[in-house]
């Protein structure tokens, strides 16, 4: 089986969200194939390199979400065919984004579509997406009636700003990989989050077919609109920005085969955006349990009085708040010790973050000393992993006896699977899939609340059986639910179903080296007729010709009881019709030739060509042609002495 694994900012970069879990799944399914299509956010990760790429890796291609757009395929600029086109889906998809959350999604579907298909024809769509045709049609669509009172006070500048961060958004329909040789040949696409990765997803169903898998272990949906509120944007442009990005949502939602979110948190808002719960499968993320197995089957619960937190320095972690909490530990416990342990830092933001909390730390414990010639020692210290105090992650769990969570927002907490995998004690706070994860084997308390962060930490800290009770119950649970085996068995299982529902046909693949049909090249159930037995363009169900309704199906009705019955030619055989009256019209009859139904061409008496092939097929004794019966002039019923003569002679 292909795989098209999707992914915005992760695999197989080095750096990113996505991609320790996305080459855990590729190595982990070796029996599959995988085309990786894959969209990098910064030069810096572009610079950082690949992660190994296992051999069932046949192909990667990538394309840049951080350069400047191109100006269209070869420099071709639209023609007027073209212009008309562009005008036509932009304007569709303007007017979705500016009107009513309840009508857009047909509106922005007919308008992203055509916009896809002509990226995939033409090329070129960043230069028409900053065009003055494109602000033209953004000012339209806000002077059209029932459009969003936060869009009407739009400038030629909101139109601008708005325009550059569609088009960026919008730049995965611009890459070379929608053909027969690209993502028109894997049997299933698997976007490893929402919004720009499944984007090309998208386009692959709409041309080919493919089948969709999303999977989400964040919230991209929610990211964006944090993202675009704290960026400085007028109200016009957030208002544009999060109808974008609330439509693809919904549109991704509606066109995936299977979504899968990594927890109850994720399929909250899931649901919320108009996924349906039959589509939803909850595949949490899976760990290597091997890592953590000697300091977890150690059976050595660290030190108690040694509190530990890990994670990345960032306000969303409140570390600020957890020094307060431990400056309340320290006075009770004096002996109590903490332990911020994270990836060296690289962005601006998070080093001045970190700056501020080593400040404040500083502030709260001065360092103290336990004689007049000892030197004086920080209760806290901040440490980067790999660094001489915590080379590895396991080290700095077993050394801990407590680990401590304080973010005010948090998705799917890694750190704290680590640390039940260890089988230590917990202490975090309820945001995100905490208690999802946590389930009763740690305490919880309310984030921004210092104070209960301090009690729950020295009620663990004063109970060493409850520790080590509660450190138990939690490397249990995650050997159950958060391994890699489990995750990997999720993502079987649903490629299996959703090939069973879409296989694909290669006429490449049936045939072997020898140039002889290969045995069992196309499953068994290809053969079977059904809706899923082959791939067909998106949308497409029984033919047209098929429903469409016939002439002599308009035959009136006849009285409730009694009269003859009129009969109509359809597919080779006579078949019955309900009662009608004598003085009804007769529906239209279709001609025959060698035995084989032609279409009508007339009404009324047939030509004596079709009647002489209507008695070589069904007798002499039939009405066609006789002057009698339905299309002739006398009473149904009974024949015409012609027609007498003619049966006697045959």
């Amino acid at each position: 089986m292909r795989i098209g694994l999707l992914t915005d900012g992760g695999y197989p970069y080095a750096t990113g969200e996505s991609g320790l879990w996305c080459d855990r799944l590729v190595r982990g399914l070796a029996q599959h194939e995988f085309d990786v299509h894959a969209l990098s956010r910064s030069a810096r990760q572009e610079d950082g390199g690949w992660l190994p790429l296992p051999p069932q890796v046949r192909r990667v291609r990538t394309a840049p979400l951080w350069a400047p757009g191109d100006e269209g395929r070869g420099g071709r600029a639209y023609g007027r065919r073209e212009r008309r086109h562009f005008t036509t889906c932009f304007t569709e998809l303007a007017t979705a984004l500016s009107g009513p959350r309840d009508t857009a999604a047909d509106g922005f579907a007919a308008g992203l579509y055509g916009l896809a298909e002509l990226s995939r024809a033409y090329g070129g769509l960043p230069t028409a997406l900053r065009s003055e045709t494109a602000v033209r049609a953004l000012e339209s669509a806000r002077r059209t009636r029932g459009a969003r009172r936060s869009v009407h006070g739009a400038t030629l500048l909101d139109h601008l700003t708005f325009l550059d961060r569609l088009e960026r958004a919008l730049r995965p329909l611009s890459p070379d990989w929608y053909g027969e040789d690209g993502l028109g040949e894997v049997d299933v696409c698997h976007a490893a989050s929402g919004g720009a990765a499944a984007l090309p997803g998208l386009v692959a169903k709409r041309f080919f077919g493919v089948p969709l898998l999303v999977t989400e272990y964040g919230v991209p949906l929610r990211a964006h609109y944090l993202a675009d509120t704290g960026a400085r944007l007028s109200t016009p442009v957030r208002a544009l920005l999060a109808a974008f990005h609330g439509c693809l949502a919904a549109e991704v939602y509606r066109q995936a085969a299977v979504v899968t979110p990594g927890n109850t948190h994720a399929r909250r808002w899931q649901e919320r955006c108009g996924a349906d719960r039959a589509k939803l499968r909850t595949v949490y993320p899976g760990m290597e349990a091997e890592r953590f197995a000697a300091v977890g089957e150690s059976g050595d619960g660290g030190d108690p009085y040694t509190l530990l937190w890990v994670g990345r320095t960032d306000p969303a972690k409140d570390l600020v708040g957890l020094l307060h909490a431990f400056a309340e530990v320290h006075r009770q416990e004096p002996a109590a010790r903490l332990r911020i342990v994270s990836a060296p830092v690289r962005e601006t933001g998070s080093a001045t973050y970190r700056a501020h909390c080593e400040a404040l730390a500083a502030q709260l414990f001065p360092d103290e000393a336990t004689g007049a010639h000892a030197v004086g020692d920080n209760p806290v210290s901040f440490e980067d992993l790999g660094g001489p105090y915590a080379p590895d992650l396991t080290e700095a769990y077993a050394a801990a006896g407590v680990v401590v969570l304080s973010s005010v927002v948090e998705g799917f907490p890694v750190g704290l699977v680590e640390a039940m995998l260890c089988g230590r004690a917990t202490v975090s706070t309820d945001v995100g899939a905490v208690v999802e994860v946590i389930g009763g084997t740690g305490l919880v308390v309310p984030p921004r609340n210092p104070r209960a962060l301090a009690d729950a930490c020295l009620a663990l800290m004063r109970d060493p059986a409850r520790r080590e009770r509660l450190g138990a119950a939690a490397r249990a649970r995650a050997l159950e639910l958060f391994t890699v085996e489990q995750n990997l068995a999720a993502f079987h299982g649903i490629y299996l179903e959703l090939i069973s529902h879409a296989p694909v046909r290669r006429d490449a693949d049936a045939i072997g080296a020898d140039g002889e049909p290969r045995p069992f090249a196309h499953p068994a159930e290809a053969h079977l007729p059904g809706h899923w037995t082959g791939r067909r363009p998106a949308g497409a169900t029984t033919p047209a010709w098929a429903t469409a309704p016939q002439p002599w199906d308009a035959a009136p009705a006849g009285p409730a009881g009694g009269g003859p019955t009129a009969r109509t030619w359809a597919v080779g055989m006579w078949v019955p019709r309900r009662p009608v009256a004598r003085s009804s019209v007769s529906p239209v009859m279709p001609s025959l030739r060698h035995g084989r139904p032609l279409r009508a061409r007339w009404r009324g008496r047939p030509s004596a060509a079709a009647a002489r092939s209507a008695r070589a097929v069904c007798g002499p004794c039939t009405p066609y042609g006789t002057g009698h019966g339905p299309g002739g002039s006398g009473p149904p019923g009974r024949r015409s002495g012609r027609a007498h003569r003619e049966g006697k002679a045959a």
